[in-house]
């Protein structure tokens, strides 16, 4: 007999949708949570989340524990029967898995509810695009769901099958995405000195970003990628008069994302200047960093020592960004990491795919979690 809890993360798995559209998701979901019903389901929180609350007899604090609703726009490539049906969309980042895990939770709670206070579970929507958690904080429905506590995970290829790393302190880097967007003059291939080319503005941008290719320590973690990059028309006899580039800067902190922006914006303009053009700079997917609160992150590795789960050797902070973060300025936050094995495709692979076989621990993981937070 299937695992009714892999059957949902295989459905899951076949029916993605992308950051912002998750309304076929969020249905499955809150149907899913419905044959075993919390005390209550709030549907369509900042946007497509679903929160179900499992309310105490008794007073205490209000724990959260969040998973993801989102896809990514990525083409799997897979030859499992639970593999996406919708071209060019896939659960490339084991979202599917995390909700899994906390429809799983959803059912235990149903069973044993809280000894105190209430918990809720958030299956949130939009993190890929860094949107989704503020879109839920700022829902004016959230404010009588405020959690004192909130948890979450998420799965990692390169940590050993079921180990848990978690730490107080940096857990996932803040990053935000810069369009730039340089408009000159042009002119005559044969004549680009009567023009005003964005040329020389773009090669010194591209040099700047190599310069942030490995991030270092004593730079707190600055990494800046070169994500897309467009300059002119496709014709041999224009010199080009516009370009755009994409860039993705990531640190450990927000106040080193926020000086490293000032950095790059500062430069473009005064290049621009030097060159007579017109410099457009917007931001676009801004993650906060993901800030592990002591007492929450030591909550987590006692919860997973109860639950024998070995502790993971994991460089943190991750390089990659989770909107978690944003919670943390109204909660003890802790996001922690699961592993999802060694020699395994990495998340935003075409190839990747949650492990089913991490569902039942990671519940027992949450249970625990809830067992050892305060109850006043």
């Amino acid at each position: 007999m299937t695992d009714p809890l892999v059957a949902l993360r295989h459905d899951l798995h076949r029916h993605p949708d992308l950051s912002g559209d998750e309304g076929a998701t969020a249905r499955r979901i809150t149907a899913f949570l419905s044959q075993s019903p919390p005390d209550q389901i709030v549907c369509d929180l900042g946007g497509h989340g679903v929160a179900a609350i499992y309310q105490s007899a008794q007073a205490g604090p209000t724990i959260m524990v969040r998973a993801e609703l989102d896809a990514l726009p990525i083409q799997e490539r897979s030859a499992a029967a639970h593999r996406s049906g919708r071209d060019g969309v896939a659960h490339l980042c084991g979202h599917d898995g995390h909700m899994a895990i906390l429809a799983g939770l959803g059912r235990s709670l149903t069973d044993t509810p809280p000894g105190a206070g209430r918990v809720i579970l958030l299956f949130q929507p939009a993190e890929e695009t860094g949107a989704g958690a503020r879109a839920v904080l700022a829902d004016p429905r959230f404010a009588a769901l405020r959690p004192d506590w909130a948890f979450a995970l998420h799965n990692m290829p390169g940590l050993a099958l079921g180990h848990v790393a978690v730490a107080a302190g940096p857990a996932a880097c803040a990053s935000v995405g810069l369009r730039v967007c340089l408009l000159g003059r042009e002119a005559h291939a044969a004549q680009p000195e009567t023009g005003q080319s964005p040329a020389p503005v773009l090669q010194s941008l591209l040099a700047w970003v190599h310069r942030f290719q490995q991030p270092r320590a004593d730079q707190d973690g600055r990494l800046a990628t070169l994500c897309h990059l467009n300059m002119g028309q496709p014709a041999f006899g224009i010199a080009p008069a516009q370009a755009e580039v994409w860039i993705t800067l990531r640190a450990i902190t927000d106040p080193a994302l926020t000086m490293f922006e000032h950095e790059l914006r500062s430069m473009a303009e005064t290049l621009g200047r030097q060159h007579g053009l017109d410099v457009q700079i917007s931001r676009h997917d801004h993650f906060n960093a993901s800030v592990n609160d002591p007492a929450a992150a030591a909550i987590v590795a006692r919860a997973a020592a109860r639950s024998g789960m070995p502790a993971g050797d994991f460089a943190l902070p991750m390089r990659a960004s989770e909107d978690f973060g944003a919670f943390s300025g109204t909660s003890r936050t802790a996001l922690f990491f699961l592993g999802a094995g060694l020699g395994v495709p990495n998340l935003h692979n075409p190839d990747y795919d949650f492990p089913d076989e991490l569902i039942t621990p990671a519940v027992g993981v949450f249970r625990a979690i809830l067992d050892e937070c305060p109850q006043a």
